[in-house]
């Protein structure tokens, strides 16, 4: 099953419990997979009539992800996480990404909020 078949329906569950306005959305996902290929923060940004931005920060590299993706080195981490947007330009996400707070490659707020999911998963 595709991811964004699998992830959307809880994300989009998730947020409509949100009772504030959201300047955009990080996803741990690529926004795009390819050049006119949307991956779930795609499929996220439609589902939310392309309202609110969604930047995906991806740990590991889809294929040559360089086209659609900008890589951001973090910390001491000579692996980069790759970033991807959807309704703002995708450097100035890769810059956003690279000033979140945390030391190390993976910012804290990904960290913290990954640690949360884990502890849903029945």
């Amino acid at each position: 099953m595709a991811l964004f078949k699998r992830e959307l329906p809880g994300l989009l569950q998730a947020l409509a419990a949100v009772d504030v306005p959201l300047e955009a959305i990080l996803i741990d996902a690529y926004v795009w997979l390819d050049e006119g290929r949307g991956g779930l923060g795609w499929y996220l940004y439609e589902a939310l009539e392309q309202k609110i931005p969604v930047v995906g920060i991806a740990k590991t590299q889809f294929r040559p992800a360089e086209k659609v993706a900008i890589p951001v080195l973090r910390g001491e981490s000579k692996n980069p996480l790759w970033v991807t947007a959807i309704g703002m330009e995708v450097a100035f996400a890769a810059e956003k990404v690279q000033e979140m707070a945390g030391e190390f490659r993976i910012p804290e707020m990904l960290k913290l909020v990954d640690g949360r999911c884990r502890e849903w998963v029945v």
